[in-house]
């Protein structure tokens, strides 16, 4: 008897709120220091349809500027409460959400600061693996100098720059492919 091996498989799909049971991930509880914000990353197909059925992942620095995370040992305050890591599926309307603080400016490996912002792992049906992309945010001076979005074509560097809307809220599509394709990151 011969023996193939199976075709790989892409994740999910995923229905409607089976892994995350919330369409709200909140990632700082009361008490910690920072300037609240809520992000809404909107998720699109090819053809710019909504996603209704990915999971987001963020992870992002305390307003201090640190992770929370065992190699980051910089005498910076570390936040109780605050993980810096949330997940949520998106809703009916392709959007997942999340309550947290703006992050804080963090080192380059390389020397200077990179311009705050938040690090996305997006999941969705017909994606083999995660894609990594970062949203950073609309007005920041520090964008001119961040040394990852400088390695970006200056023409596509807004699919990771999120805008505030008139209710305060951060928002940043993210496009899978197509025309409007968010820049995702080889890591």
């Amino acid at each position: 008897m011969s023996r193939a091996l199976t075709p790989s498989q892409t994740i999910g799909p995923f229905y409607w709120g089976t892994l995350v049971k919330t369409y709200h991930a909140e990632l700082a509880l009361p008490g910690v220091a920072g300037e609240r914000i809520e992000l809404a990353l909107s998720l699109h197909d090819v053809d710019g349809a909504i996603v209704p059925d990915g999971m987001l992942e963020i992870w992002q620095a305390n307003s201090h500027g640190r992770y929370n995370h065992p190699d980051d040992r910089r005498n910076l305050p570390l936040d109780a409460g605050f993980e810096g890591f949330g997940r949520a599926s998106t809703d009916t309307k392709g959007v997942a959400r999340f309550a947290t603080v703006r992050p804080g400016r963090v080192p380059w490996p390389a020397g200077g600061l990179q311009a705050a912002h938040v690090n996305v792992s997006v999941f969705a049906r017909g994606v083999l693996n995660r894609l990594a992309t970062r949203l950073y945010f609309d007005g920041d001076a520090a964008l001119a100098e961040d040394p990852v979005l400088n390695l970006v074509e200056p023409a596509r560097r807004a699919t990771l720059i999120a805008k505030r809307n008139g209710e305060g809220t951060w928002h940043l599509p993210i496009h899978l492919g197509g025309p409007k394709e968010t820049v995702f990151f080889d890591i």
